[in-house]
């Protein structure tokens, strides 16, 4: 079983844990650690994004930030992003290369497989803008789906119509990924680009 930490509004651990699939299915707030690949392309920043695995519990097949996970009980934000982002992606990165953008909650209530699944998390954000190639990554084949036909639709960079003041990522911009999962249904598994307004 995975344990993760009960956390208040801010985020901060209150020193109680719980199973996560107990958090899942009644909505307890606990952290998760996201890390976006994000590179400059004629003056507009680009996202790399995962397909999700199809086995995933929630929102399968349909595309993801670069990488994320849960916080593991006792664990730092930043200790678990490097974590997932290696585990996922096989990219081990420096602690140094990484830029805390923020953290925004997000809750939600959907069904799958037939149970609801309640998600209430504090996402913390960290900017990975280092030259990946993504058709060399080692992709998790439990998290990343392998079934699409080519790396490209499995890992693609997406347009980011939100504009970083100062080449920070500002609340706009959190607030368009977080669009990801509720609209990735709609974003076609041949088309590499989608434009997320916010």
């Amino acid at each position: 079983m995975e344990y993760i930490d009960i956390v208040d509004e801010q985020g901060n651990p209150t020193g109680e844990k719980v199973e996560r699939s107990i958090a899942h299915s009644q909505g307890i707030r606990h952290r998760t650690a996201h890390i976006w690949i994000v590179r400059k392309v004629n003056g507009r920043y680009q996202v790399l994004m995962q397909k999700r695995a199809m086995n995933k519990e929630s929102f399968p097949g349909m595309f993801d930030t670069s990488s994320a996970g849960h916080i593991q009980a006792g664990d730092e934000p930043l200790e678990s992003a490097l974590r997932e982002f290696h585990e996922e992606l096989g990219i081990r990165a420096q602690p140094q290369e990484l830029e805390f953008a923020g953290n925004f909650r997000i809750s939600y209530e959907k069904e799958f497989y037939g149970k609801m699944f309640r998600d209430n998390e504090i996402a913390f954000v960290y900017i990975y803008s280092q030259p990946v190639d993504e058709t060399k990554l080692v992709l998790q084949k439990e998290e990343v789906d392998e079934k699409t036909p080519t790396y490209k639709h499995q890992m693609s960079f997406h347009v980011a119509t939100a504009k970083y003041p100062d080449g920070k990522p500002d609340r706009c911009s959190m607030s368009w990924m977080h669009k990801i999962h509720t609209r990735s249904d709609t974003m076609s598994q041949n088309t590499c680009r989608e434009e997320l307004q916010c």
